[in-house]
């Protein structure tokens, strides 16, 4: 994939903002709308949330390190890996929405939620929002960070902002099959 890096840091940007505004409107549902599971083995609205909390909990100080410890110069345009290509395109959502594990450690399930769940989810995306923009000013193709599965692959950073916001898609669209 390629793009103008400015457009990819809007179409990303506009996805968090997405994101941010549904988990407000959901501090206005009650518990156990959010806590409803369509099944014993699937998540809550609130586990969805607690999922990608879990996966913030990693990127946002891994992004901030890269991006602060960088002395890149903004390039006009992305293009992705392949590697980052693949895990980004396999994050976003199909119409049947292709069921995925997770990791032991990623998996909120029975976990004991409440509403702090959705606060600390809008303050990750408010944080997001921040290293989006000050990514705005350096190269996300020479900036490189971690990955959570493995610290031996690097992706690039245009990549690791698609995959991470791209997963947040895909859990918001599942919660939102849950609450209708």
């Amino acid at each position: 994939m390629v793009i103008l890096s400015n457009d990819l840091i809007k179409e990303l940007k506009n996805l968090t903002k997405e994101h941010l505004t549904f988990a407000e409107e959901l501090l206005l549902k009650s518990d156990e709308e959010l806590n409803k599971r369509l099944s014993d083995n699937s998540w809550s609205v609130l586990e969805c949330l607690q999922h990608l909390n879990l996966y913030g909990d990693f990127y946002l100080p891994e992004i901030k390190k890269r991006i602060e410890s960088s002395s890149t110069k903004t390039e006009k345009v992305f293009k992705s890996g392949w590697i980052g290509n693949y895990f980004a395109q396999s994050m976003l959502p199909k119409e049947k929405l292709n069921k995925m594990n997770t990791f032991k450690a990623m998996n909120p399930i029975n976990s004991a939620l409440n509403k702090t769940t959705i606060t600390e989810f809008i303050k990750q995306q408010q944080q997001f929002l921040d290293l989006l923009t000050a990514s705005e000013h350096i190269n996300l193709n020479k900036v490189k960070t971690s990955i959570s599965i493995t610290k031996m692959i690097k992706l690039k950073l245009g990549d690791t902002f698609r995959i991470v916001i791209y997963h947040n898609k895909r859990h918001v669209l599942q919660a939102k099959k849950i609450l209708s």
